[in-house]
């Protein structure tokens, strides 16, 4: 076993400690060495997907981190195909949270919310991928089908 040393913000620490011990757990090491495996099992199930999908990405981050605005918009800028859309919204003095929708194949998909997500200053990051499914031909409908 290899001992390491990590920072980790106050309050994250803090719901860490709580679940040590609302779970009984004896120490910080082992909640956070069960954290890390649960992680890196979603991490290995997200990965698992193929083809092209649609996605949420949610994240919060701190306004005010040196450039991280601007790394952003560079990001996004050059993975216009992949972002539909994004709404921003200004949570408090110091933290904004967006969501953005996005479009393609999975791997690549995958990628770009991974790089988003690691970025410094951003506190939280998930990302939902949902398959679509391979192009198909569009079907003819019987009826006329609108939306009003």
């Amino acid at each position: 076993m290899q001992r390491i040393t990590i920072t980790i913000e106050d309050d994250l620490l803090a719901e860490i400690d709580a679940a040590a011990e609302a779970r009984g757990y004896q120490n910080r090491s082992e909640i956070i060495r069960d954290l890390a495996r649960a992680g890196l099992q979603q991490s290995t199930e997200d990965t698992a997907q193929t083809g092209p999908c649609v996605a949420g990405l949610v994240y919060v981050y701190d306004h005010a981190a040196r450039d991280l605005s601007k790394r952003l918009v560079q990001e996004f800028h050059g993975h216009h195909d992949l972002a539909l859309a994004t709404l921003h919204v200004h949570l408090d003095d110091n933290n904004c949270m967006e969501m953005t929708a996005l479009r393609g194949d999975a791997g690549e998909v995958r990628h770009f919310a991974d790089h988003i997500i690691a970025e410094r200053g951003v506190r939280y990051g998930r990302v939902v991928m949902i398959p679509t499914g391979e192009a198909k031909p569009a079907k003819t409908r019987k009826h006329a089908h609108r939306h009003e």
